[in-house]
């Protein structure tokens, strides 16, 4: 079985930083107005979460809180026992290109019981929360990544992505030919292609592709060579590299596809990602 995961954090790391550990007492606010995502484990107490005025979740047991991207939320606990907390914020390499935080629900609780074969992982997060190790903040953001791999696991192999690509990837057959488009997005692949890599016929492929994850096959290799391209325009490559990196024959043949997926020219949305606010 190919890693269906290996290409996407290859190319799009997600990098956490805990800037909490320890008992959250009453109304606990987060504007959600950073750059970043945010993933919140709840080892022990009570939680409510609300979104504005809804209620969003009720925790009663050890729980995941996981908002991919920036999004208003806060937690209501009980204003003498509290409840305790390890946080982390979540940053998704290319930001908005990143195609994981894309893929990703705008809000996920889930049980830890429910993370399979992730008691090592939380039980030397949790006691390194606790700690006053040397180190300690390196290994939190260490431990909030492996967590956040185990969570992309969970998601496809548990079937909870609906639609989309971790829809794909979680297809026993479509997976394979979303890990080639993954790995080599250079080259030149047709449907006839695509789809013998996936053991099905064409027409079964492309209607499949598209129930799975929404897109067409082209679509969807457009959007992830787009993404591949932001993300070299943000490190400062030249278009003819980018270029001949991603699958287009020319500078011109690149401009053309990143405008009809951006809305923006590739130099015009570079100026515009780069300016202050």
């Amino acid at each position: 079985m190919p890693d269906r995961l290996q290409a996407l954090l290859s190319h799009f790391a997600v990098n956490a930083r805990t800037f909490n550990a320890g008992a959250l007492c009453g109304i606990n606010r987060h504007d959600g107005s950073g750059p970043d995502g945010q993933l919140h484990l709840v080892r022990r107490g009570e939680v409510e979460v609300r979104h504005g005025n809804k209620l969003a979740a009720r925790v009663t047991e050890p729980s995941l809180l996981l908002y991919p991207k920036p999004m208003a939320h806060r937690f209501i606990t009980d204003s003498e026992r509290g409840a305790d907390f390890v946080c982390a914020n979540l940053g998704f390499e290319g930001g908005n290109a990143n195609p994981i935080a894309g893929a990703l629900p705008p809000f996920v609780c889930l049980p830890l019981r429910q993370l399979r074969g992730s008691e090592a992982v939380l039980a030397l997060l949790f006691d390194e929360a606790q700690s006053f190790n040397c180190g300690r903040q390196a290994m939190l953001d260490r431990l909030f990544e492996v967590v956040m791999i185990q969570v992309l696991r969970q998601l496809m192999e548990q079937g909870q992505a609906q639609v989309g690509m971790l829809a794909g990837l979680a297809h026993p057959r479509l997976r394979n030919a979303i890990v080639v488009m993954h790995e080599e997005p250079q080259k030149d692949w047709s449907l006839d292609d695509l789809a013998a890599t996936s053991g099905m016929s064409r027409s079964a492929f492309a209607s499949g592709f598209r129930e799975a994850v929404g897109l067409t096959p082209g679509a969807y290799l457009q959007r992830w060579r787009i993404g591949l391209a932001q993300k070299a325009l943000l490190a400062g490559k030249s278009l003819k590299h980018i270029a001949q990196d991603v699958g287009y024959g020319s500078e011109a043949a690149l401009s053309r596809a990143f405008k009809a997926q951006a809305g923006i020219g590739p130099r015009e949305w570079r100026s515009h990602s780069r300016t202050p606010g």
